[in-house]
């Protein structure tokens, strides 16, 4: 599923892009759908195909939610990038502290990392430990072994 025209207006907002100046609808729609979420059945956007090596499938029954902070804060953070040769510097008795732009642009970086969506791993041992009969326990670091 595509991002919608909705979600790539309301970013646009959050960042402060309101032309396709620098930024197409094309090009923020990638970057909208490179963050998707779980939707609220809690259904993933894709799975995997039970073939080796396995393959993403797109799951039919997902209804496409994105995280639009995280994307947000990626568009801020190019945006910083642009400005972070500037330098500050006084002529003709004026100051021009330039620097504060990026300086600004940062804080809005971090403004909407704070505030994308929580993210979580399952983490699987491998190789999965078998129980060879010597123990009624599980096996426990630094107990010494059986002879």
């Amino acid at each position: 599923m595509t991002a919608t025209a909705a979600q790539i207006a309301q970013l646009r907002r959050m960042v402060a892009e309101p032309t396709t100046a620098t930024y197409s609808d094309a090009a923020i729609q990638a970057l909208i759908e490179s963050y998707p979420l779980l939707d609220e059945r809690g259904e993933k956007p894709y799975t995997f195909s039970s073939a080796t090596p396995p393959a993403q499938v797109a799951n039919t029954n997902w209804i496409a939610t994105y995280d639009l902070h995280a994307a947000a804060a990626d568009i801020w953070e190019e945006k910083a990038a642009g400005v972070a040769s500037l330098y500050n510097f006084a002529a003709d008795g004026g100051n021009y502290s330039r620097s504060n732009v990026y300086e600004q642009y940062m804080k809005n970086v971090r403004y909407h990392r704070a505030r994308r969506a929580t993210k979580t791993m399952t983490a699987h041992k491998w190789p999965k430990e078998t129980d060879n009969g010597a123990r009624d326990f599980p096996w426990i670091a630094n107990l010494p072994e059986p002879d």
